[in-house]
């Protein structure tokens, strides 16, 4: 019978062994092991509950912030309501300051507008009552305006064609204002009043006494040409013609005797 030969130990063999082993050592390694895990779990949970005491505290810090925050954002919502109610109160007074100062000015302003219509008044009745300078036919003088306004109401008339009234209102003016610087000018327009109502005797009177009281009235040369054509209305051509000859020796340069000089030849 033939020796068998030995066989080489198996590979499943050797890894059984292994196992073994590892069996053995992890179980002496076991309680070690224990021990760090227990005291791992033990740091973490004290850990976390250090966490979670300083994230409450966190918490706590951060909403007693936020409560004085929204404590202060409330102050100054009642502040900036308060400042709002007083700038309306402000501008509602500020509008009633504006009305009042408006209604101020145009009171001010009406006032002074009385003031001067009442100055005005005032300066326009010292102007009719105060002496005014008065030039007429080349003569200077001073009249009142009351004198003024009579002369000029009598001219009107006589312009008007009334010669009755025009002689009325002449001779009024001059007993009236008898020194008056209207006065010569006043007489020749009441002869010619009196010749436009063909009262020719009566304005030969006027006009003569014109011609002797002023020689160097402007208006001479004139009375003395009309009292020739009142002589010539009342048929008196004798006189008339004496009259221009007056008038041609004492007035030649004249437009009255120019015209005069065209009459004369006419009653020859």
């Amino acid at each position: 019978m033939a020796h068998r030969t030995a066989r080489p130990a198996r590979p499943q063999g050797r890894w059984r062994l292994a196992a073994g082993a590892l069996a053995l050592a992890a179980a002496g390694l076991a309680p070690v092991a224990a021990r760090a895990a227990l005291f791992e779990d033990g740091d973490a949970r004290r850990a976390i509950l250090d966490l979670r005491q300083k994230v409450e505290q966190n918490e706590l810090a951060s909403k007693s912030r936020v409560d004085a925050l929204q404590e202060q954002v409330n102050q100054l919502q009642k502040s900036i309501l308060d400042l709002n109610a007083t700038i309306e109160q402000l501008r509602g007074d500020l509008a009633r300051m504006r009305g009042a100062d408006e209604q101020l000015q145009k009171d001010v302003a009406e006032l002074q507008r009385k003031q001067k219509d009442i100055q005005q008044g005032v300066d326009d009745r010292l102007r009719k009552m105060e002496p005014q300078k008065v030039v007429l036919d080349g003569r200077e003088f001073v009249a009142d305006p009351e004198e003024t306004r009579l002369y000029g109401e009598a001219v009107g008339i006589l312009r008007q064609g009334d010669f009755p009234g025009a002689v009325s209102a002449f001779s009024s003016f001059q007993r009236r204002y008898p020194s008056s610087g209207y006065g010569q000018t006043a007489q020749y327009w009441l002869a010619n009043a009196l010749y436009g109502k063909r009262d020719y005797k009566e304005a030969i009177a006027a006009f003569r006494s014109l011609v002797s009281s002023a020689p160097q009235h402007p208006r001479a040369p004139e009375a003395l040409l009309s009292i020739a054509n009142c002589q010539i209305e009342l048929k008196d051509p004798k006189s008339a013609r004496r009259t221009i000859e007056e008038l041609l020796k004492n007035y030649p340069n004249s437009e009255a005797a120019q015209a005069g000089r065209e009459r004369l030849a006419s009653l020859k």
